[in-house]
């Protein structure tokens, strides 16, 4: 099976987080309430990091005035940060 190349740890965390800042989401208050868990989050920050869409993803970051409604259709997390929006 061949291996897919991750992208930079430190950025696809703080994409990651950004993103879901943008819609009002904090992974830390989701762990603490229960909704995710550790593990849960370090597969977010990794299936971003597998993804192919950091440049379209600092484009959407950089377009937002105020709080999204939704992920960027784009974003392989978008069905989680939208559940815990």
């Amino acid at each position: 099976m061949p291996q897919i190349p991750l992208g930079d740890i430190e950025r696809h965390f703080w994409l990651t987080r950004s993103v879901a800042r943008s819609m009002g989401v904090s992974f830390t208050e989701a762990m603490v309430q229960g909704k995710v868990t550790e593990n849960d989050y370090a597969e977010v920050v990794t299936r971003c990091r597998a993804a192919d869409c950091s440049e379209k993803c600092q484009h959407w970051l950089a377009t937002q005035s105020c709080s999204a409604q939704v992920a960027p259709e784009f974003c392989v997390n978008a069905d989680l940060l939208n559940r815990l929006r």
